[in-house]
């Protein structure tokens, strides 16, 4: 997860861009009064009230490079700090600090309200996350609203933030095989190795206190120091489990609510990630049928299974002879083996993009005309030196405590293999990059029972698409069965994750409309057509947009 993106439901180790399992959680069951805490604050905790600052110089910068471009919002992002409980049991005790954006409104007189929003994860920045929001919302929108961002607990600027083995990322990684003896051995070694390195680095307990239930907690304290009645909030990927589980939580202290790219609560979060599985491997057959639609560009194949075999061949490639390439610019070694290529080029699952698909598939026929720089400055990873696990580190630490995954590793070898027979694209990937869990040193809750209270808010709106491979159609279909009165938009046929400011302009006016005016759909369910696919880009562009630099701006949430 640790890589240009912001959020959703990334899963990558590596470094240059990536994606995979799901960043879901779940927690405590208890009762929503009693995870509230006296008088529905937030386990009894009284936030000051939010101050407000200059952001610092590198974050301004940050804020500058990725999102000036859609609006200049680096020139009027504002940070605070907040202090919150390091456990609401005990709220005069132990305190740790949230780092919080605000992107103030443009137009006169108040506010119409705060937005705080999440991109997902579990690990996914959000301080960043608010000003890419706001910058990409409306016009009338960014003169009605803040929006608030904030990095989760143990994520990004947030003090403390969590870290356990930088060299974790290392490439090349060994082989993620196909659950045959070696690489089983190997990577339960390697898994219970990070586990361990988590606990030796957690010096305050950080681990037992960093559930979705805490967060859930945080971001109540949040609308308490805003000072805002009602919490107004959207939320993308895991935001929409961090969201339901709020609402069900603090059902009377939501305003409006958006959840975009839905989890269904049934499945945190190890059957979560076997229906990942599934959903990837589909888009990405997709994706290796449009890579042959243009083979006059890309040379792989005038069929789809032409670049499935020349992708899994190259895979195997790499196993025993990985591409390494000294990055003149940086000076770095960087390799490409087949969890490099895998972890990266699973981005092209995520979403219906020109610069994604063109630049993957540029990398691909690179390696096949020879051309080891662009390859490996597409799909790999630096060979020493580390990275920042820090998503990563908060993903294992919320799912695997969230709820407890199976013990048994039989069962793990059991469903992985049934599912690698038809879909082998993520299973295997997915299954290391989840195993942590299996020897995780912090005891597991409850998922709060999403949706079960009497009091729940009848106004949420959801939005989805219906081939999204990280958040598959299900489990949207099932969380909009639980929140009685919500709506649900979804786009047919899309293979996006997260839809709201993806370029349908049906979809974006739904969202405005429900901010804006309080307007949401009559019917239950409305649905929008999806977008077409993307095409190579013209010759004369498409320098611009191949290789990993051109993709990292791009690949946000």
């Amino acid at each position: 997860m640790s890589r240009a993106v912001i959020g959703g439901y990334v899963k990558r180790i590596v470094v240059v861009a990536a994606v995979a399992g799901l960043g879901l959680t779940g927690l405590g069951a208890v009762s929503a009064q009693a995870a509230a805490g006296p008088s529905g604050t937030a386990g009894g905790f009284d936030p000051a009230a939010a101050k407000w600052h200059a952001c610092p110089a590198d974050f301004v910068k940050q804020v500058h490079d990725l999102y000036d471009v859609l609006y200049p919002v680096s020139k009027i992002v504002q940070c605070g700090e907040l202090q919150v409980p390091l456990d609401y049991a005990k709220p005069k005790g132990k305190k740790i600090t949230l780092q919080l954006t605000r992107t103030p409104h443009t137009g006169s007189g108040a506010a119409k309200g705060d937005i705080v929003v999440n991109p997902g994860g579990p690990g996914g920045g959000g301080a960043l996350f608010g000003p890419r929001v706001f910058a990409q919302n409306s016009a009338p929108m960014r003169e009605a609203f803040n929006v608030v961002g904030f990095d989760p607990r143990g994520v990004g600027r947030s003090v403390p933030a969590l870290s356990c083995d930088p060299n974790y990322t290392n490439a090349p990684r060994p082989d993620y095989g196909t659950g045959d003896a070696k690489s089983v051995a190997v990577w339960l070694k390697k898994a219970k190795g990070y586990a361990d390195a988590c606990k030796k680095t957690d010096k305050i307990g950080l681990l037992n206190h960093i559930k979705t239930i805490d967060s859930v907690k945080d971001v109540e304290s949040i609308r308490k120091a805003l000072g805002s009645k009602k919490l107004d909030y959207y939320g993308a990927s895991y935001g929409t489990y961090l969201g339901s589980t709020y609402a069900t939580v603090y059902p009377k202290n939501v305003g409006r609510m958006v959840l975009d790219g839905n989890i269904g609560p049934s499945d945190v979060w190890y059957d979560a990630n076997l229906n990942q599985d599934v959903a990837f491997d589909e888009n990405m057959e997709y994706y290796f049928g449009w890579i042959a639609r243009y083979d006059s560009v890309y040379h792989l194949g005038t069929k789809q299974a032409d670049v499935r075999k020349f992708f899994y061949g190259l895979r195997a490639k790499l196993k025993t002879s990985p591409v390494y390439y000294k990055d003149p610019d940086s000076g770095q070694t960087i390799a490409v083996g087949p969890d490099e290529l895998t972890d990266t080029i699973q981005n092209a699952a995520y979403r219906r993009n020109q610069a994604l698909w063109h630049g993957y598939a540029t990398g691909l026929s690179a390696y096949k005309s020879g051309n080891n720089a662009t390859f490996a400055l597409t799909f790999g990873a630096q060979t020493t030196g580390g990275a920042d696990d820090n998503g990563y580190a908060v993903y294992n630490a919320v799912q695997c405590t969230d709820v407890q995954w199976p013990l048994s590793w039989k069962k793990w070898q059991r469903d992985n293999e049934k599912i690698n027979k038809k879909h082998p694209f993520l299973t295997w990937g997915n299954a290391w990059y989840n195993a942590p869990c299996l020897f995780w040193p912090a005891k597991a809750g409850k998922p709060v029972n999403v949706g079960h209270t009497k009091d729940l808010p009848r106004n949420i709106l959801m939005f989805q698409s219906t081939a999204d491979a990280a958040t598959p159609y299900e489990g949207s279909l099932e969380l909009h069965r639980r929140l009685k009165g919500s709506r649900l938009v979804v786009q047919d046929g899309d293979r996006t994750h997260c839809i709201v400011h993806r370029g349908s302009a049906a979809v974006d006016a739904y969202f405005d409309a429900y901010f804006l005016k309080g307007q949401r759909p009559k019917e239950s369910t409305v649905h929008v057509p999806q977008l077409g696919d993307p095409k190579p880009p013209s010759p004369a562009s498409s320098t611009s947009l191949s290789g990993a630099g051109a993709l990292a701006n791009d690949v946000i949430r």
